[in-house]
């Protein structure tokens, strides 16, 4: 037996040696008869402490039967202690732990007691400072750590205490509610619930979609509207952490990490749970449409054609697209934080992108450009910091620029690489830029904008694919929509300075036709104003911030980034005076900023470290005035030569409003805020007169009146005292700058509202920026004259540029320096043998413009003077001595001695190729014009026989090419130079000539030398071999000189008509440069009046002009005269002077021109290619309200015999030349009356008959020859139906747009635009041998045909043609240079019924002149067709006073010099070939050989001096001396 018992016995002694629990207190009691709390909490805490050393493998489950079943006592469960519940739950949690897997309880007994864990102790943690928070610690970490709380996902029915786990864990988490101060939740508290959680995810077979939904909401925790409105919120996922109160987060939210873990530590049944839960609001959202919802599988093909936005179709509502909204914002997060869980959800998202409502394509578009880029539930990262006022300015090189903020929540984030884990949703989400909706394709290029600045939120993106979405998002910015080009504007805005030329700049610069950068500076001319508005201000803020790399020489910035100011500076050509006023505010707030440097002027008293307001790296210095000036400088130097035009036009703005604003000040104060003594009618009278003129300058007048009346009754003289402030040559930089934010705030408390005082200061803010000096600032005098003298940074020629405009437009601002620049000229005057400094010219004609305005302010002492006398004899260049006399004449008392002096000097020994030759001459062409009666006779007589014997008739280097050579060069010699200067010492001595009796036999030699070099085509010299590159110059300086002698009325009544007419000619001369050369100085005489009307007939030539830029440029400013005269017609409704039909009578001068043009010919062919001639007359100038007059004269011309060749009996037949007129009468008529029917006009018949200019036209005498004349039709009968194809294409070639549609994604893909055909193009005559041998016929076709029509080429063989066609141009020519005054002829241009008028002496320009208050700057660059008609129809936005119209010229008498032009192609000589043509076939017909204009570029850069603008300055010709203006 003792085998078997002793087994038995060893048993039994091994179960009673296992340690069972020895806490034997009672812990229930009978009703009534409660244990004291005090005992009950001992006994617990000892059964706690007892259990909590125990381990689950070393003891005896059964000893805990009694205990269990007590503690599950209600007793206990719900005592009213909380220290008892704590207890408890120590205790409960420490027998689930020992006893498990199988937990002592029942299914009912463990409800009870997670019933008290979810609702007492977990809630509890949320204070730390509970008297049992380590007992309630404890419990979460048992439950944790144990796994215990599966039990409570094993209940039935467990949806709803599961759930209230969930809500609970991350209520505490995310707002603890009695949190101590200075303490905060245990460390172990989110770590130990997180891991609770998961346990839950893990074992719940399906986790309670309200479980789903709070967990889901913690990931909005980082979205600060979610954040700030709480309400809806709270209901569901508690309190939300006060941390997410401000949006600069250091750390994310607890609630929102242990979300985060939860999601990526069980993504499979996350990624389920997500799936369906998108899917629920999905379905939840359709049905709240009516519409049925279409299905996903179901794809949309965009074609980017049909923008409709308004597609709602099978979508759902407002309510659920609202919802729709906060779910994708939701994904968003869901990426950022644990991308896995989405993989169910991203193919239903991109089925979004293909639904047939747009609605769910934005969301889908938007959510996926935001995933992709990283950006979560928070939004985008704060843009980039570009301060263009910023100093020292952003480096390249400097990576602190682009560091990112410290807020966590918007920081962009991807984990994964979308296109490489879902490369199918990428693709579909490419493919949206094609999309048909504007909103969406505008919500894409937003997010392709984010990726690229984010690198696909830091995962990075591939190079072929970064390149890729860089080209997409230059397309987006040619969009067609306005939306989407807005919206790719604030995408390159979004850009940093580094993401900008490292990212965008690899397309290309802003001159590189295609890219990025480019197509970005189009829009700042874009036709909708919203997207300049957003357009211009980003492209300055490139400028501005990386101007500090431009002014360090960063090849790479400079190549992508200089061209911008130029870019929107040339906005000015659009003539919109919404553009103006915004490129005023760019210019002073962005490219230019008042407030740059944020530095002040160190102060030699203060102390090394506190002069140190910034730092010295950028130019080196801390002087804000030349901080400041080398900014100008920098800006001005990378100017091209339009922009240049349009800088200085601005800037001359200030001296030329400061009368009229001194006036306006004047009246406001007599004005007296509406409160007059006496004079009340006229004081108003003016006032209003003045604030009609100041609002003209605005784009809305009504508001910009309103708010200069308010101004006026406001009555603040410390206002005005500010506005003049502004406009004082005296007043430095930051007294102005002081002065405007001084006056801004006064009106901000002054105006009786808000909406009031920010209308106000928006109008004056404007007016001021154009009245202030403050570019022509004293205070930059100093910085200008040390970068002209160092030309440190390669600034010297353009602060040696902006020197000659202060001088000549605000010479006041000099007077403080003039005795600095007279020293330094007098320390660099040259003698023969040492030349004087490059920079002297410069400086000359600073000191003369200053000395005609300032001559007592020159110095007198005889150094001075013996120095601008040896500049005189041996300044180099030449125009250094023509300043030089200039200013010995204005500044010197003793005038008649030095002059006499100075021109024995000039002559003593004078031979060309002497010692200053060139000097002398430019000295004695001066002396000349200045001093004519000064100088003497005999010595006029030495000067003009050396001028002309010594010079102009000797050829010392004869020509080796065909007598016929005609061409440029980019070069002059010395030879061109001196026959130049030869040449104006003739003029000059007329322009001086004070006797007009004796005058037309003085300058009749002079007149006739001048028409000969116009006809000869610059040929000087019996021998016919002067060099073909000084014929080209000798010509323009012919025509230049021409019309600088017509400024001057006895002059111009010299020029007879046939002679006008040869002048003519030269708008279609052969060489580019010549023809843009004198297209420029006409221009500039015609804008400052000092022509006659007649002359308006030229520009009318460039009917054919080949170069895109030049023809651009004529039609701008015809058109822009145009509108001012029309304008001024308006004003004078009701006035008793005579209407102005200035532009209106130039068809009949025209007419003329025409027909005594060498290329006529009354074919039908021929006379189809004339009508080019009137189209681009009725483009530019006819309006439905003048078209009927314009009829009218063309008729009346058919009623008159030419007056130019003859005076034939009145009974004789008509001439060849009558015959000609009457052609061209009928082909004016046909052509008005197709344009009236084309633009649905009416031609209506106007009372009484209109004169012609009888120096033109004579009348018929013979009534029957009249009426035969008038009856008969001289057009053959084909010429009607190619007048009307030939207007037809050309109108079609000119609306907006033709040619030149944005490229969209539509028309990037397969819809090309319709391409016009080709217009009839005046071909050359050697261009095609077919060509020729159809001439001869020609010849012989009509009576009225002459020997000139014989086709003349370029080869050898027909040597003597050209001489023939000019022979027939200019046969009529006379001796006789008087003719009647064009002025009085085109005074009899106006309809009988006003001719009882009282008869004006003014032509109508100069009674334009009288109306205007201030003298205007005409435009001679682009404007949209449009525009330019709506203008002068309308008269809305034209104001004659303003300066919006840029002159190509941009001073009264200023020089332009040019750089090298490259030499034309010698081809032959062709008329004008237009850019476009309609199908229309014509043959060419003979005509003249002439080289053919080449399209060569060049610039406008000023190397030749100029005088100040005096009317008897000769510098405007000094630019014959070098490359003459060009329009690019």
């Amino acid at each position: 037996m003792a085998p078997r018992t002793a087994p038995a016995a060893t048993e039994v002694e091994e179960s009673h040696s296992m340690p069972g629990l020895q806490f034997n207190q009672p812990l229930s009691w009978r009703a009534g008869k409660p244990i004291a709390v005090a005992d009950l909490l001992r006994r617990l805490q000892a059964l706690s402490k007892e259990m909590q050393g125990m381990d689950q493998e070393q003891i005896e489950r059964d000893s805990f039967t009694k205990v269990a079943k007590e503690l599950v006592n209600p007793n206990l469960l719900t005592h009213k202690d909380k220290g008892v519940k704590a207890l408890t739950a120590c205790c409960l949690v420490d027998i689930l732990r020992l006893c498990a897997p199988d937990a002592p309880f029942t299914g009912q007994q463990l409800r009870d007691i997670f019933n008290l864990i979810i609702t007492q102790i977990l809630p509890a943690l949320a204070d730390p400072s509970h008297a049992y928070n380590h007992q309630h610690i404890y419990v979460l970490n048992s439950l944790a750590v144990v796994k215990s709380i599966i039990l409570l996902a094993e209940l039935p029915n467990a949806d709803t205490p599961i759930t209230n786990v969930f809500k609970i864990c991350f209520d505490v988490l995310a707002s603890p509610a009695k949190i101590s101060e200075g303490e905060g939740l245990h460390r172990t508290v989110e770590s130990d619930m997180t891991a609770m959680l998961v346990c839950l995810v893990d074992e719940t077979q399906a986790l309670p979609s309200d479980a789903v939904d709070i967990i889901v909401a913690q990931f909005l925790r980082t979205d600060p509207k979610a954040v700030s409105g709480t309400s809806g919120r709270n209901k569901k996922n508690g309190i939300v952490d006060e941390k997410q109160s401000t949006l600069v987060l250091r750390q994310l939210p607890p609630a929102y990490n242990m979300a985060k873990y939860i999601c990526n530590a069980c993504s499979e049944n996350m990624a389920r749970y997500f799936g369906q839960y998108f899917n629920d609001i999905v379905i939840d959202a359709s049905q709240t449409s009516t519409h049925k919802v279409p299905s996903k599988n179901k794809k949309r093909h965009s074609d980017g054609v049909d923008d409709s936005d308004d597609d709602h179709s099978g979508g759902p509502n407002e309510e659920g697209i609202s919802d729709l909204r906060k779910v994708h914002g939701l994904l968003r997060e869901l990426w950022r934080a644990c991308p896995g869980v989405l993989r169910n959800v991203i193919p239903q998202l991109e089925a979004e992108l293909s639904a047939e409502n747009m609605q769910l394509r934005l969301l889908a578009t938007e959510t996926f450009g935001d995933i992709i880029a990283g950006i979560g539930a928070a939004g985008p990262p704060p843009p980039p910091n570009m301060d263009p006022a910023a100093y020292p300015s952003d480096a390249l090189a400097d990576p602190s620029e682009n560091t990112t903020s410290l807020n966590l929540v918007t920081k962009p984030s991807s984990p994964q690489s979308f296109p490489s884990t879902h490369p199918q949703a990428y693709a579909n989400y490419l493919g949206r830029r094609l999309d048909k909706s504007a909103l969406v394709r505008a919500a894409w290029t937003t997010g392709i904008g984010r990726i690229l600045t984010t690198s696909a939120g830091g995962a990075g993106l591939s190079q072929q694919e970064e390149d890729r979405l860089i080209a997409d998002l230059g397309r987006t910015l040619g969009d067609s929509d306005d939306k989407v080009r807005i919206a790719a504007v604030r995408v390159v805005s979004n850009f940093s300075f580094r993401d900008v030329v490292h990212k965008l700049g690899r397309s290309g610069g802003v001159d590189e036709p295609g890219s990025v950068l480019a197509t970005l500076a189009e829009r700042v001319k874009d036709l909708k104003q919203p997207v300049r508005a957003e357009a211009m201000p980003v492209l300055a803020r490139i400028w501005g911030v990386a101007v500090g790399e431009i002014s360090a020489g960063n090849e790479q910035v400079c190549a992508l980034l200089k061209g911008i100011p130029s870019k929107i500076l040339n906005t000015h050509y659009t003539n919109d005076l919404e553009v103006m006023a915004l490129l005023d505010h760019i210019f002073f707030e962005q490219l230019l900023p008042l407030n740059y440097p944020p530095i002040k002027a160190r102060n030699p008293k203060m102390t090394n470290g506190s002069s140190q307001g910034a730092k010295e790296s950028q130019g080196g210095t801390t002087d804000p005035d030349k901080i400041r000036t080398e900014r100008i400088l920098l800006l001005i130097r990378d100017l091209d030569e339009r922009a240049k035009k349009v800088f200085y036009i601005n800037q001359s703005r200030a001296p030329k409003l400061a009368p009229y604003v001194t006036a306006f000040l004047e009246r406001c104060e007599e004005y007296n805020g509406g409160v007059m003594d006496q004079n009340e009618a006229q004081i108003k009278a003016h006032l209003t007169k003045l604030i009609q003129t100041f609002a003209g300058r605005f784009a809305n007048p009504q508001q910009a009146s309103a708010d200069l009346w308010k101004f006026a009754k406001m009555h603040d003289r410390r206002s005005y005292q500010l506005i003049r402030f502004c406009m004082k040559p005296d007043t430095d930089y930051r007294t102005i700058v002081k002065a405007i934010r001084e006056l801004t705030k006064r009106i901000v408390e002054i105006a009786p509202s808000t909406t009031a005082s920010n209308s106000l200061v928006e109008t004056l803010t404007s007016l001021l920026y154009q009245i202030s000096l403050v570019v022509y600032n004293k205070s930059h005098v100093p910085a200008i004259m040390e970068y002209a003298r160092t030309d440190d940074r390669s600034l010297a020629a353009a602060a040696l540029e902006l020197l000659r405009q202060i001088s000549s437009r605000t010479p006041e601002v000099l007077k403080a320096h003039v005795q600095a620049i007279c020293k330094t000229l007098q320390d660099e005057a040259p003698t023969a043998k040492k030349a004087n400094d490059a920079g002297a010219v410069d400086n000359l004609k600073a000191c003369a413009s200053f000395a005609s305005k300032y001559p007592k302010e020159i110095p007198q002492d005889p150094k001075f003077r013996q120095a601008m006398t040896s500049f005189a004899l041996h300044g180099f260049p030449a125009e250094a001595a023509k300043y030089a006399v200039s200013v010995i004449w204005a500044a010197s008392e003793k005038k008649e001695m030095l002059v006499r002096d100075l021109v024995q000097q000039c002559l003593k020994g004078f031979q060309y190729g002497g010692e200053g030759f060139l000097s002398r001459l430019a000295a004695l062409s001066q002396l000349m014009l200045l001093a004519p009666h000064e100088i003497g006779q005999d010595s006029t007589d030495a000067i003009m026989d050396a001028a002309i014997k010594q010079i102009l008739t000797q050829v010392r280097e004869p020509s080796k090419k065909a007598a016929d050579a005609y061409e440029w060069s980019s070069s002059i010699d010395t030879e061109a130079l001196a026959k130049i200067w030869a040449l104006k010492i003739l003029v000059n001595r007329i322009r001086s000539y004070d006797d007009t009796e004796s005058l037309p036999a003085v300058a009749a030699p002079v007149y006739e030398l001048l028409s000969e070099l116009i006809k000869q085509q610059g040929e000087v010299s019996p021998a016919r071999d002067t060099p073909p590159s000084h014929k080209s110059r000798l010509r323009l300086l012919a025509a230049r000189l021409y019309l600088k002698l017509c400024t001057h009325k006895p002059h111009d009544a010299l020029l007879s008509a046939s002679a006008f007419n040869n002048l003519a000619v030269v708008a279609q001369d052969s060489v580019r440069e010549v023809r843009a050369g004198f297209l420029q100085r006409l221009k500039k005489y015609l804008h400052h009046q000092k022509l006659s009307q007649r002359f308006y007939t030229i520009p009318f030539l460039f009917a054919f002009e080949p170069s895109d830029q030049v023809r651009s440029d004529v039609t701008t400013w015809i058109k822009s005269r145009a509108a001012i005269f029309s304008n001024s017609r308006t004003q004078q409704t009701g006035s008793t002077s005579k209407v102005n039909t200035v532009m209106e009578s130039v068809i009949a001068r025209l007419i003329s021109l025409l027909a005594h043009h060498p290329d006529f010919a009354n074919e039908a062919e021929d006379l189809i290619d004339l009508s080019r001639y009137i189209i681009f007359y009725l483009q530019n100038v006819a309006t439905v309200d003048n078209l009927s007059l314009i009829y009218h004269i063309a008729q009346r011309v058919k009623a008159c015999r030419d007056a130019i060749t003859s005076t034939p009996a009145p009974d004789a037949p008509p001439t060849e030349a009558d015959d000609r007129l009457y052609h061209l009468s009928d082909l004016a008529q046909i052509t008005i009356r197709k344009y009236e029917d084309t633009h649905n006009w009416t031609i209506q018949t106007l009372p009484g008959k209109v004169r012609l200019p009888s120096s033109l036209f004579s009348e018929i005498k013979s009534h029957s020859e009249a009426q035969r004349i008038a009856e008969h039709n001289y057009l053959p009968e084909d010429v009607e139906a190619g007048v009307e194809h030939l207007l037809k294409a050309t109108l079609r070639a000119s609306r907006p747009g033709h040619g030149k549609k944005r490229k969209s994604e539509g028309d990037s893909e397969g819809r090309e635009a319709k391409k016009a055909k080709p217009l009839p193009v005046r071909k050359a005559a050697g261009a095609a041998t077919t060509k020729e041998k159809k001439a001869a016929p020609k010849k012989t076709a009509m009576k009225t045909k002459t020997p000139t029509k014989t086709k003349k080429t370029t080869e050898p063989k027909e040597p003597d043609s050209g001489e023939r066609r000019r022979s027939g141009r200019a046969k009529p020519v006379e001796k006789n240079y008087m003719e009647r005054d064009s002025e009085e002829d085109d005074e009899e241009m106006y309809m009988d019924a006003a001719a009882d008028e009282e008869p004006g002496t003014d032509s109508a320009a100069d009674a334009q002149a009288d109306k205007s208050d201030i003298e205007t700057e005409d435009t001679n660059e682009e404007v949209p067709t449009h525009q330019a008609h709506g203008k002068a129809k309308g008269d809305e936005g034209v104001d004659e006073e303003s300066d919006k119209e840029v002159e190509k010229e941009t001073e009264p008498e200023e020089e332009e010099e040019k750089e090298p032009a490259p030499k034309p192609t010698p081809t032959s000589r062709s008329k004008r070939k237009p850019t476009t043509s309609p199908p229309l076939k014509i043959k060419s017909r003979p005509a003249r050989s002439r080289p053919k204009a080449t399209r060569s570029k060049t610039s406008t850069r000023a190397k030749a001096k100029q005088m100040p603008p005096d009317d008897d300055d000769d510098d405007d010709d000094d630019d014959e001396l070098s490359d003459p203006p060009d329009s690019e």
